[in-house]
């Protein structure tokens, strides 16, 4: 009987399963993992991949084949690697048996799947990965019925429209702050920075010499090729805002404000960004229709200290200045540009430009297919920003009010729009689950709730669909849910930080509802990230672990937050939600040794960086684990703090300009000519 077991060996053998062959046939996880522990090679990749394997031969128990020489050998090999390793041993363990004391349905599932794991003899692959996915990865389970799962999320976020936006946007051109995200790195080890200022290539050289401190999906290199993601996503941008002066929709020769935030992958390239970036626009003959506005992390400094501070001590007395700090700023994990590239709002209307009412956030590999939104949709991209739905109420499939304060558009690949611009840009997976996979496969849950949430118009006659699942780019808020809600995104979030953003006030009341973002049907935008698909690989390692970050920082998130865990999990499922994991910290030693495995048996090279990268930024989180380090509530907490003394410094410059306050004036002025500083580029 199961309960005759530890609740440690029933674990031990459960992951003997997954790594070992049986009798006849490959192991589950297809990769010969125990194959792969040769301790008599010792090359840099072989003791890596040495390492890795022995982790998960020791973490299948003492009974199992090879227990000894794998424990033998991560005592041995002393250093980094071998203590992320061995503590996770311990942390993966302890993990389990508290979950299974304190969870009776964990409890149940890993049972159910040790009793399977005992008696099984002839396997089938996909009832065995099923039962896998049910103690590991619940979510995958609900999304492997395709139409059922599209189906079930479409009633979960059917919303009944009970009051339109009575005045919604008139004129995006004028209403609309429109902000995109730059994120450089270093030259390439080629070269590529021959035609570089002599300034510029002294700092992208100098940066290049340092450690990297932040991972982006696929950053720009600080080089002299003009054809960049950076350069291309403001093209196409100045192209939509021609075709819509040319359909009517915006004014003739006035162009339209956007802020590009500046984020670097190493410290020492702050200094040559903008003069870089100025670089590269002044051999673009001007972006026509584009009021472009570039701000560093030296520049969000200049606003916190001639600005933002001496009003909140002006007003609010003795303000502590770090939590506001903290936040406010572009450079960092993706959090941290993200939430500051739609708060940046309320300031702009309150010292730039008055007409100011929403803020909408695009990614520069991205751009709107102005000619096939014409044709299948009968709006542009404006027409679709002008829907009453931005800021109309309704009534959930719970009965709970909301207010769609915030808007979703969808991506349609360009391999893909030749066929419809509805066309899902994540398909199914149709390929057999291998390595990682087996115990975490994200891409099943992401392609039902993107068939879901974004194809089309799914509501029905009076109803609207509300997005969980939302891209960082094509999503829009208004200032006065900003001004009212103040969401955010924690800025430790290195991953999906445009899902956490409704996580912050997910269950917050106001007396409008709750917020949420609508799906506008047609406001798509076309996804070019394969033309850039060489700074794409080069940043998959980094990518993916990511990803595994992910899963640790929104466990803890959902768990810091003022809600019941369970009905955050439950709102979020099943993509968004399965990064809150049961168990995470054994999902990510699972995932990162599986993924590791599977690359040293494809390209030991590979393999290799992805296992030194992922020593290298996984460990210091999971010391924090073991040693108690301050919790994600108390950061939730700080950075709230922080939030609302932005949002309130803002207010009371509102209210005191309008009440003729001279200091209040002065500090409205030296904001304005901060922010004009920032503009680049001229109009052609």
């Amino acid at each position: 009987m199961a309960h005759d077991l530890s609740i440690k060996k029933r674990f031990q053998d459960i992951i003997g399963f997954l790594i070992r062959r049986p009798d006849k046939g490959a192991p589950v996880i297809g990769i010969d993992l125990p194959g792969q522990f040769r301790p008599g090679e010792q090359d840099e990749a072989a003791i890596a991949r040495n390492l890795n394997a022995a982790f998960l031969v020791a973490l299948s128990g003492p009974d199992a084949s090879g227990f000894h020489a794998a424990a033998g050998y991560l005592e041995q090999h002393r250093g980094p690697a071998s203590e992320f390793l061995s503590l996770g041993l311990d942390l993966v363990q302890l993990e389990v048996a508290e979950r299974y004391g304190a969870d009776p349905v964990f409890r149940r599932d890993l049972d159910e799947l040790h009793g399977y794991v005992a008696a099984v003899r002839d396997r089938d692959d996909r009832d065995a990965i099923a039962r896998v996915w049910r103690l590991f990865f619940p979510e995958g389970i609900f999304a492997s019925g395709f139409s059922a799962g599209v189906a079930a999320i479409r009633d979960k976020r059917r919303v009944r429209i009970t009051e339109l936006n009575p005045r919604p946007i008139s004129a995006p051109g004028r209403e609309v702050l429109f902000t995109a995200n730059a994120l450089l790195t270093v030259p390439p080890q080629s070269g590529g920075i021959a035609r570089l200022d002599p300034g510029m290539r002294e700092a992208a050289l100098a940066a290049a010499e340092e450690e990297q401190c932040y991972w982006y999906d696929h950053p720009v290199p600080l080089a002299d090729d003009d054809e960049n993601e950076l350069i291309y996503g403001l093209r196409g941008l100045s192209r939509a805002f021609a075709f819509e002066e040319r359909a009517g929709n915006k004014e003739p020769d006035r162009d339209v404000d956007c802020v590009l935030s500046v984020s670097v992958t190493h410290p020492r390239l702050r200094g040559a960004a903008r003069p870089w970036i100025e670089s590269l626009l002044s051999r673009e003959s001007g972006l026509r229709g584009i009021s472009l506005h570039v701000i560093t992390e030296d520049d969000t400094a200049r606003l916190l200290d001639e600005v933002l501070f001496p009003a909140a001590h002006r007003w609010f007395g003795g303000t502590e200045e770090a939590p506001l700090r903290e936040v406010f700023g572009v450079d960092g994990e993706y959090g941290r540009h993200y939430s500051f590239l739609k708060a940046i709002a309320p300031l702009w209307r309150v010292c730039v430009a008055p007409g100011i009412r929403a803020v909408f956030k695009i990614d520069l590999d991205q751009v709107f297919p102005q000619e096939e939104l014409v044709r299948e949709t009968g709006a542009t991209a404006f027409g679709h920003l002008k829907t009453p739905l931005w800021g109309a109420r309704g009534v959930d499939s719970e009965g709970a009010e909301v207010w769609f304060g915030m808007l979703a558009g969808a991506l349609v690949n360009r391999k893909d729009i030749a066929a419809s611009l509805f066309t899902p840009d994540v398909p199914f997976p149709s390929a057999a689950p291998a390595g990682d996979e087996v115990v975490f496969r994200s891409a099943v849950p992401q392609a039902v709730s993107t068939a879901a949430e974004m194809a089309g118009d799914p509501a029905g006659a009076g109803m609207a669909l509300q997005r969980v699942h939302v891209t960082g780019g094509t999503t829009g808020i208004l200032t006065e849910a900003l001004e009212r809600y103040r969401p955010f995104t924690p800025s430790c979030i290195g991953r999906a930080e445009d899902q956490a953003y409704l996580l912050s006030v997910l269950y917050r009341p106001d007396e409008r509802g709750l917020l949420r973002y609508a799906h506008c049907p047609g406001l798509v935008m076309r996804h070019d990230a394969d033309i850039f698909s060489a700074a794409a690989d080069a940043a998959r390692a980094g990518k993916a672990l990511g990803d595994l970050a992910r899963i640790m920082l929104f466990s803890d998130y959902a768990r810091a937050l003022p809600w019941p865990v369970e009905r955050i999990k439950e709102a979020l499922d099943p993509f968004t939600g399965a990064f809150i994991s049961r168990i995470p910290i054994t999902i990510v030693y699972l995932r990162f040794a599986l993924k590791a495995a599977r690359l040293f048996a494809d390209d030991p090279r590979e393999g290799l960086r992805y296992f030194n990268d992922g020593v290298r930024r996984l460990a210091g989180m999971m010391e924090k684990r073991g040693s108690g380090g301050a919790s994600f509530a108390e950061r939730y907490v700080r950075e709230k703090r922080g939030w609302d003394l932005y949002y309130d410094v803002v207010q009371a410059l509102e209210e005191r300009c309008a009440a003729g306050d001279a200091f209040a004036l002065r500090l409205r002025e030296k904001a304005g000519s901060i922010i004009a500083s920032l503009k680049v580029g001229a109009r052609a």
